[in-house]
């Protein structure tokens, strides 16, 4: 669904409540902005996480044992150093 809303002078927008009512954010709430070549992605913080999750899970082969420490670990052992 796309919607137009409109960027006051000094940055602010509505979201409207149907989205608003969507997302959870009816007594107002965060938004990640994230800019990318295509355009602004506006994610809500559980759906920032859920798509983290996501992303974590595509590079580490779903293996749950995968881990930022064992990564580095592994790249130190292959450099040699």
């Amino acid at each position: 669904m796309a919607v137009q809303i409109t960027i006051t002078p000094n940055g602010r927008m509505s979201l409207p409540v149907e989205i608003r009512r969507r997302l959870g954010l009816t007594r107002g709430g965060a938004l990640l902005v994230e800019e990318t070549e295509n355009g602004v992605i506006l994610r809500t913080v559980t759906q920032s996480i859920a798509h983290a999750q996501a992303l974590a899970e595509q590079y580490t082969g779903h293996n749950r044992e995968a881990s930022v420490d064992a990564f580095l670990a592994r790249r130190l052992e292959e450099s040699g150093e």
